[in-house]
């Protein structure tokens, strides 16, 4: 396996991600911030997985939502 040190995603599983996602805003805020269906209406990790492994312009604004939480959460600590 290649190392990608300049890749904040590499290793992290889509998974954990939408865990970390829902434990950060929940579904609600969520289905919100990134208008889809699998977020809105009866929401899931598991129906959110199927639609996002299919879907790549989901799954790019969940991975930068991540991203974006990541940072929110360093400055918060660095305060």
């Amino acid at each position: 396996m290649e190392s990608q040190p300049n890749n904040p995603l590499h290793g992290v599983k889509l998974a954990d991600i939408v865990e970390h996602l829902v434990e950060v805003y929940g579904w609600k805020e969520l289905g919100e911030r990134i208008t889809i269906r699998c977020f809105t209406h009866d929401p899931s990790v598991n129906s959110s997985l199927k639609f996002l492994r299919k879907t790549p312009w989901a799954r790019e604004r969940v991975e930068g939502l991540y991203l974006k939480s990541l940072r929110d959460a360093k400055r918060k600590s660095e305060e």
